[in-house]
């Protein structure tokens, strides 16, 4: 029997694959649910973990001071006060202030005393610049070992005058100087004086004879020499102040030039110097280089 062409179309399709069943099993979606329950539980435990500590840690700190306590009544029958407070090196720091920052007296506890509190405490002295405690027993003695700062210049601004430690800062308290001192002028003095006075101090005969220095403009020095009123101005540059003042001191060296009756010594022109002579009946006023002076 033949095959008709229908029947042989049919044979002849591909058969298709059969689909393998689907047997995955899908869970409710329940973890963020699940997250936010542990989460929340390790915060319970969290915060019962800091109150359990808090609480430890305060009696603990209660039972220890208790002990400190009795530990400080029992050495004080024993003896343990302190006998005597001995202060070496105070020449400027008020006395009642010094007392009040030690604030320790005869019947405290020896072993009370903390040598490191009582350090910092002095050294905000305005005088202090650095303090050394120590504790010796039998006899039970605090000792104090100040030193104190050293006034370098005087500082006008507002007329009103301030005493300059070597640091160049503010001694914020009453000074009567007992010896000359450099008097500096101008806002801003302070502070960069220690990089002049490095430059002028290395001729030690012309720098004893600096008595003014005065910031101009917080830019520049001048400098009067030998007497505030009639001594002769030095006008350093902004830059180059070293140089310049190497120059002046080469000047002086070779040719005497401070020992003649001046009044301005003018530095800041490069590759010159500006003089002018002070005026006397034989010898009139005169102005070298043409120009005209100008405190700038």
């Amino acid at each position: 029997m033949s095959e008709t062409p229908e029947n042989k179309s049919e044979d002849q399709q591909p058969k298709k694959a059969a689909q393998p069943a689907d047997n995955r099993v899908f869970l409710p979606r329940e973890w963020p649910q699940r997250l936010l329950g542990s989460l929340f539980i390790l915060a319970l435990i969290g915060a019962a973990a800091f109150v359990t500590v808090t609480v430890k840690e305060s009696l603990v700190s209660k039972k220890f001071e208790s002990l400190q306590q009795d530990f400080y009544d029992f050495t004080d029958r024993l003896g343990f006060t302190i006998d005597e407070i001995v202060i070496q090196g105070r020449k400027r720091t008020d006395k009642a202030a010094l007392l009040k920052a030690i604030g320790l007296s005869r019947e405290d506890n020896i072993f009370e005393v903390d040598v490191y509190a009582l350090q910092r405490r002095l050294e905000t002295l305005p005088w202090v610049r650095q303090a050394a405690v120590k504790k010796t027993f039998l006899p039970n003695v605090v000792s104090i070992s100040l030193r104190e700062k050293e006034v370098q210049s005087l500082w006008q601004i507002s007329e009103k005058f301030h005493p300059i430690d070597e640091d160049g800062k503010v001694i914020d308290a009453e000074y009567v100087p007992d010896k000359p001192l450099l008097l500096i002028v101008g806002a801003g003095a302070p502070e960069n004086i220690n990089g002049l006075l490095r430059i002028i101090k290395k001729d030690k005969a012309v720098f004893e004879r600096v008595k003014v220095a005065n910031f101009i403009s917080k830019r520049r020095w001048n400098l009067v020499l030998d007497d505030i009123r009639d001594g002769i101005t030095i006008k350093l540059p902004e830059e180059n102040a070293e140089a310049a003042w190497k120059k002046l001191i080469k000047l002086n060296t070779t040719k005497g030039i401070l020992k003649r009756k001046l009044t301005i010594l003018d530095l800041r022109f490069k590759g010159k110097i500006g003089i002018r002579l002070r005026k006397t009946p034989e010898n009139p006023e005169i102005r070298l280089n043409n120009g005209r002076e100008r405190n700038t």
